[in-house]
């Protein structure tokens, strides 16, 4: 594979929608489902930020449909397609293991490729990957500007499992593998998402920390927000490294979990344990404004750093 041409050729074998006109027109063209919302996303990683220049190519592939999908998830919605922002720095074989991953990342969330953009660099240049995700919903779709005061800070999934396989990946420790397919592989939480939408008063996903997500949350609704860290679910492979106070504000600042993170009123507490998404009540939001913490021992002092912000 050598240059843009061949590597839309490559992409036009994983094409399934017949809205992506065989990637040979200059625009996908889709009719959105009547009654519904329509929900877009988009997404950038960048080599030595969101992924190592180690990472199995095929690996990126599947982050970058992943992270994108998980802002959907978080919206409630299914995902329709993606169009693909792709960096070729003339290595074809980078670019062959890239598309055949991503082929198989689609055909596992059921995504159609719709089409995309393709710029040339200098070999050697760091990659910069975009991917805008397309789903569709049923309104109201939750987001971050709706939790109420008393309503219950709920997290679906596990947190600070990225955090560890990132440390994993850089060779400082040793760990199974399960927590490296935490951080190179992540699994967003569409059919929770789904399930959670209607209970939801506000929803986000856990992108760049939870501390800093649930912050995000609190500021955008106009609230103060307590999160109870003794409260926040970890794996048994993550307890492993240490369960005390240091090692869960480490999991809960270190991002990339893509765990859903939503607020909803307390009468909805039974219905939503009875979904069955794992969903673990962690908060409170109340009146008032910015981000406190405890535990068992009593307030919590706030970290340095509450999780990943660019330019930081």
């Amino acid at each position: 594979m050598t240059g843009e041409a061949a590597f839309i050729a490559a992409l036009r074998k994983i094409v399934r929608h017949p809205g992506a006109r065989g990637l040979l027109d200059d625009a996908a063209v889709i009719a959105p489902p009547i009654g519904r919302e329509l929900v877009i996303t988009h997404d950038i990683i960048a080599e030595g930020i969101h992924f190592l220049p180690g990472d199995p190519p095929g690996d990126v592939a599947w982050k970058l449909l992943a992270v994108n999908l998980s802002d959907l998830a978080a919206k409630g919605a299914k995902p329709i397609g993606v169009v693909l922002g792709y960096t070729l720095a003339g290595d074809s074989e980078w670019d062959e293991a890239f598309v055949a991953g991503l082929g198989r990342a689609l055909d596992h969330f059921g995504v159609a490729l719709l089409g995309g953009d393709t710029i040339a660099v200098a070999p050697s240049t760091p990659r910069t990957l975009g991917l805008t995700a397309f789903g569709e919903a049923a309104a109201p779709v939750p987001d971050r500007r709706g939790a109420q005061a008393g309503d219950i800070l709920w997290v679906c999934g596990m947190i600070g499992d990225a955090g560890l396989g990132l440390r994993i990946a850089l060779g400082e420790i040793g760990g199974p593998r399960r927590l490296l397919k935490a951080y190179r592989l992540p699994m967003p939480k569409i059919c929770e998402g789904r399930a959670l939408a209607p209970w939801a008063h506000a929803m986000a996903d856990v992108s760049d920390g939870l501390l800093i997500d649930a912050a995000r949350i609190a500021d955008a609704s106009g609230l103060a927000v307590t999160v109870d860290l003794d409260s926040i679910p970890l794996s048994p492979e993550a307890v492993v490294f240490g369960d005390d106070r240091a090692t869960r504000l480490t999991a809960a600042t270190a991002g990339d979990d893509y765990a859903l993170l939503f607020a909803a009123p307390p009468a909805s507490n039974d219905p939503i344990i009875a979904l069955g998404v794992g969903a673990v009540a962690i908060g409170r939001f109340n009146a008032g404004s910015g981000l406190s913490v405890c535990d068992k021992n009593g307030p919590v002092p706030l970290p340095s750093s509450l999780g990943y912000q660019h330019g930081n």
